[in-house]
């Protein structure tokens, strides 16, 4: 499948499966929000440039800030994601492996560990500044942190599930 029109139906997807499911599901608590709609980003090739990541970072945020009527927040925290995750694929991948256009980063290519350390990472710093441009409005820093790591760990959670569940698996070199 070529690859625009496979992540193009990702992007579609993952928008749908964050505006019309998870945005729906009752709190599980104060401090857990289930996102997912981030992953499309994450699960772009390893030579997706920089300047393309962080544009569509901020098109995918933008866009479910459309549908959640939150001015700007997902927009500016998917445009850091999309600017850091190079950063992040340089720190854990050899150059051959971070340069190869067509591959993307899963269990299968990366392996569990980089995979789950590129996972953490990117959507730790993801839910710290989404929260801590709520966290702005409201003021207390005990809502801040847990909301920042009940977010994350229920994500983290819900990206592992989604990415055995899709097979991306493809042999590590």
């Amino acid at each position: 499948m070529n690859n625009l029109i496979k992540n193009t139906a990702r992007f579609v997807l993952f928008l749908a499966i964050q505006i019309i499911i998870l945005n729906e599901v009752p709190p599980l608590h104060q401090f857990i929000t289930p996102y997912l709609y981030f992953i499309f980003l994450l699960w772009l090739p390893f030579g997706t440039k920089r300047i393309t990541l962080t544009l569509l970072g901020f098109i995918t945020g933008y866009t479910l800030d459309l549908f959640m009527n939150t001015p700007g927040l997902h927009a500016a925290a998917c445009t850091l994601l999309g600017y850091f995750r190079p950063t992040i694929l340089n720190l854990l991948l050899a150059q051959e492996l971070s340069e190869e256009v067509n591959r993307e980063p899963s269990i299968g290519s990366m392996g569990w560990g980089p995979y789950a350390f590129y996972t953490f990472s990117l959507t730790f710093l993801h839910h710290f500044y989404l929260v801590l441009l709520e966290w702005l409005q409201f003021g207390n820093f005990g809502y801040f942190l847990g909301k920042v790591i009940g977010t994350s760990l229920v994500s983290i959670l819900l990206i592992f599930i989604v990415e055995l569940a899709m097979n991306r698996r493809k042999i590590k070199r």
